[in-house]
């Protein structure tokens, strides 16, 4: 099984959802920071999630707790560009501890990883949406509802395909 994400919906098997996606679309993400999301097919390398506000998950991904100190390199001059990396850093990154739950549940996808080019885009991942599906810088939202219930049914090799079609 894929999840398919095109404009509006995230689907998985005949599960459909609303999505958010970032401020510019999908297409062919050109630079880090150009706010689209990236056309293609990608796999799920892992999933990080805030144990503090989920107790229990299920799933037979890769699990890593997020805390306090741990951030997502996004500085394409860094040698942990597009990594998961431990704060302080003097590089710059996003924080994947934060105080709304968009970040309570994060699937990592293996955009711009093997190899890693540097300034082509980091930090793509499927999380949890805010309550008006605002627009992302890159990544695909949905509720935590259709989180749960989707990391739930997903398998190790399942595909994430991204297509600006219908």
């Amino acid at each position: 099984m894929h999840i398919k994400i095109n404009k509006k919906f995230l689907t998985y098997n005949k599960y459909k959802v609303k999505c958010a996606l970032g401020k510019r679309g999908i297409g062919a993400k050109k630079k880090e920071g150009d706010k689209i999301t990236p056309k293609g097919q990608y796999n799920i390398k892992f999933l990080l999630y805030r144990k503090d506000r989920i107790k229990k998950i299920k799933t037979e991904l890769k699990k890593i707790i997020i805390k306090k100190n741990m951030g997502w390199c996004d500085d394409p001059s860094s040698k942990n560009y597009n990594k998961l990396i431990r704060l302080p850093a003097k590089n710059s990154h996003e924080k994947l501890y934060k105080y709304d739950n968009s970040y309570d549940i994060i699937l990592v996808l293996n955009y711009n990883m093997n190899p890693v080019r540097n300034g082509k885009g980091s930090a793509i991942f499927i999380h949890v949406a805010k309550k008006n599906y605002k627009k992302t810088l890159g990544c695909i939202a949905i509720s935590k509802i259709a989180l749960l219930k989707i990391i739930s049914k997903i398998k190790k090799n399942t595909i994430v395909k991204i297509s600006d079609q219908k």
